[in-house]
């Protein structure tokens, strides 16, 4: 097993939510519940670039919670988009938004700077020429001065791009995320996801998260599928803190509890669900 010194911040152990496309962002977010589970310390939450205000409130509310809080530049229309201007938006919004969105909550969120930018044909020179930019627009053009989580390209998935790109990445306060679902993906191997991925990441020396898994389900498994349970658990016995998907705000059967906001997104009051314990014993 590979040993690596992880070095200290504020992240942990926790679940995703992702509110943007129900009822115009206006959900409730079963904290009674959520509080039954203290392995559930760090919320990630993903923000929609049209969601500024209803993002401002559910950061607030999060962290009156006592909850430490990722906060996620989401753009759906942009997953896995090679494209530079998409990534210099997410800088430029951060930028536009980051004093407002941390108005009286200065130094208690951490910026992951943009849901899964990257496709699997992303090479790693450009990758890190990328967001060498991104990162240096959001540190002159705001205070944020805490680490810059940065996923993985290939929906997160890509080890080795990100690895041979971190010896270019100038910026020396960044996290990496992984994202680890049943069917991930190594392009540069030709492979699915397993545990020598997490090796790979772990050997830059970069503090490293697992920013979203998913285990499997009915309709996910496959013969070949990853190893999420493996593989998660691998990645915190390297002390890296894991964050399932997701508490609520899947549009499918990913929703750890019911109803799911596509159901009914003001609930009084929220229950497991049958995918509930899938990721919760993995926390």
């Amino acid at each position: 097993m590979l040993q690596q010194v992880v070095t200290p911040f504020k992240i942990a152990n926790g679940v995703n939510l992702q509110p943007s496309y129900y009822n115009n962002g206006n959900v409730t977010f079963g904290w009674d519940l959520m509080h039954q589970y203290t392995k559930i310390k760090s919320l990630r939450i993903e923000i929609e670039p049209d969601k500024v205000n209803e993002g401002k409130n559910w950061i607030d509310e999060a962290i009156n919670e006592g909850y430490s809080v990722i906060a996620t530049y989401h753009k759906y229309e942009a997953l896995g988009s090679d494209a530079k201007s998409e990534l210099l938006d997410a800088a430029g919004w951060w930028v536009d938004n980051f004093s407002f969105l941390s108005s009286g909550t200065k130094d208690q969120f951490t910026i992951n700077l943009m849901n899964e930018f990257g496709s699997h044909d992303l090479r790693s020179s450009r990758f890190a020429d990328m967001y060498n930019v991104a990162i240096s627009t959001i540190r002159q053009g705001t205070d944020y001065d805490g680490a810059i989580i940065v996923d993985l390209s290939g929906y997160g998935q890509e080890a080795d791009i990100a690895a041979d790109a971190s010896r270019s990445i100038v910026d020396s306060n960044i996290i990496f995320s992984m994202h680890i679902y049943p069917s991930g993906w190594n392009s540069v191997h030709k492979r699915h996801m397993d545990n020598s991925d997490i090796d790979t990441l772990a050997s830059t020396g970069r503090p490293c998260i697992i920013g979203e898994f998913g285990p499997d389900t009915t309709s996910q498994q496959t013969a070949d599928a990853v190893d999420v349970a493996g593989m998660v658990n691998y990645a915190s016995s390297l002390g890296w803190p894991v964050l399932g998907w997701a508490w609520n705000g899947d549009g499918g059967e990913l929703n750890m509890v019911s109803p799911p906001w596509y159901d009914n997104p003001i609930a009084d009051t929220y229950e497991e669900s049958n995918y509930f314990s899938g990721v919760m014993s993995l926390l």
